[in-house]
């Protein structure tokens, strides 16, 4: 098809986003308005352009390239989820100055390849906008400071994110060269054509296997998740707010473009679906004995990827849209959430749960916004969380893995336990004494506000949504 510029306006929009961020930061800052009090009317403005660019379709750049309903639903997404981290971390205060356009950049870098990601339908280039994404998020972890101090935690939870990493990506680069051995290419489309049986093709499932890990290390999914916990402790609340949510959008997207591969009964479903069952395990049990929330809702994150597995396995159309459904449900639930959990802690320090005591008199609104956030991610009606998790379920019954329908349905259970906690602490316990004062601002209130009306509108009429998911499954999977 011939390439038009017109196609790839988001990303043109979001790199030049980085080029002047990266300007600014090679000054003193002297002669520029700060980094926080501009970029988040041009990253709102980044959400506009998604818009106007939904239904751009194409396939580009030598066919590695696709324009499709799944690409630009994860582009709006991005651009939506981008514009809230930038929000919240606009008043960040374990942040030096002088850093702020460096980690404005990042984060802007990050968001850049995950929009690459969600258009990439070729292994080569599905690892190259993964190493962009994930890059920037290595250099941004360990940028937190007490009184113009570093923090050991953070450079301890960023070193870690990079061992991990590391390992992630070697395994994803092995893995492709099996899968490059045995299929003789590259491209999603033509692996499709391929067998994927451990009988014929021993050696491409191994690779495929191998290139998985690469994406479960950004989904945090078992065994890949030992990061997750003690990068989200040791970041700030607002760097583990953009961590917890963007990059599980982008390992989504790879994921549900790589499920047209995958068969209900095939041995790598069927590991795709034991693993999907430990990690909503191991993440709930693991959850339910923290009190620091950040970890708390690290071990969640790792539960919340094994129900994403849900939709994955079930081989259908509806089950491809159930998990972008679920994705997008996860990350509007998460920002929430870290919202919730930065405007608390206004000093920038770590919040156990005991901190959550009394919030319902120091502050009403977040505390109300948090209650919506906790039973969203239980999965309570009538949020997002509910309707997520009801799709997964219809869409995976009957299909051969019922067990691990039932598995969900037990784990979100579990969960019920330590969500429901945040919920009682803030509003059964009182707070002691010299408790300090969350941010009660207009910003912090409107912004908890808009993104709890954002969980529950979804969550009770998510027709439109859901369907765009479904046209977006069928485009992958008839």
């Amino acid at each position: 098809m011939e390439f038009n510029l017109i196609q790839i306006v988001p990303e043109l929009y979001q790199l030049l986003l980085i080029v002047a961020l990266f300007c600014q930061s090679l000054g003193d800052g002297s002669d520029t308005p700060p980094a926080e009090r501009w970029l988040p009317f041009f990253a709102a403005f980044g959400v506009f352009v998604n818009i106007v660019s939904f239904n751009a379709q194409g396939l580009i750049f030598g066919g590695a390239y696709k324009l499709d309903a799944l690409s630009q639903f994860f582009k709006l997404a991005i651009a939506a989820g981008f514009y809230v981290a930038v929000l919240n971390a606009s008043r960040q205060p374990s942040l030096e100055e002088r850093k702020r356009p460096d980690y404005f950049m990042f984060l802007a870098l990050s968001a850049w390849g995950l929009m690459l990601l969600s258009s990439a339908v070729e292994l080569i280039t599905i690892y190259l906008a993964l190493e962009i994404s994930s890059y920037s998020l290595y250099a941004v972890i360990p940028l937190r400071s007490v009184n113009g101090k570093g923090v050991p935690g953070a450079a301890e939870a960023a070193i870690k994110y990079i061992l991990f990493g590391a390992v992630a990506t070697g395994l994803a680069l092995y893995g492709f060269s099996y899968i490059l051995a045995s299929q003789h290419t590259s491209y999603i489309a033509e692996l499709a054509l391929r067998s994927w049986t451990w009988s014929g093709q021993p050696m491409a499932v191994v690779g495929l296997s191998l290139f998985l890990g690469g994406l479960f290390f950004k989904l945090a999914l078992f065994p890949f998740h030992f990061w997750c916990p003690d990068a989200y402790q040791g970041a700030s609340n607002e760097t583990a707010g953009f961590v917890a949510t963007l990059p599980k959008l982008g390992a989504v997207v790879v994921l549900v473009r790589l499920a047209v591969l995958l068969k209900p009964g095939l041995e790598i479903t069927t590991l795709l679906a034991v693993l999907g069952a430990c990690s909503m395990t191991f993440g709930n049990l693991c959850a339910l004995a923290q009190k620091d929330i950040k970890r708390l809702l690290g071990f969640s994150s790792v539960a919340h990827a094994g129900y994403i597995m849900v939709g994955l396995v079930s081989g259908t159309a509806m089950g491809l849209a159930a998990a972008v459904f679920y994705a997008l449900a996860y990350v509007a639930m998460n920002l929430l959430c870290f919202w919730v959990v930065s405007r608390v802690a206004s000093d920038g320090r770590n919040l156990q749960l005991d901190d959550l005591n009394g919030l319902y008199k120091r502050s009403p609104g977040l505390a109300f916004a948090l209650g919506v956030g906790a039973f969203a991610l239980v999965g309570l009606p009538p949020t997002m969380g509910f309707m997520g998790k009801f799709f997964l379920i219809a869409s995976a019954w009957d299909h051969g893995y019922n067990w691990l329908v039932i598995t969900l349905v037990v784990n979100s259970a579990i969960a019920i336990y330590y969500y429901l906690g945040l919920v009682r602490h803030a509003y059964t316990h009182e707070a002691g004494e010299d408790v300090p004062t969350p941010d009660n601002s207009a910003f912090s209130l409107f912004g908890a506000g808009i993104l709890a009306a954002v969980v529950l509108v979804l969550g009770m009429v998510p027709g439109r949504v859901f369907d765009f998911a479904i046209l977006a499954g069928k485009q992958l999977l008839p």
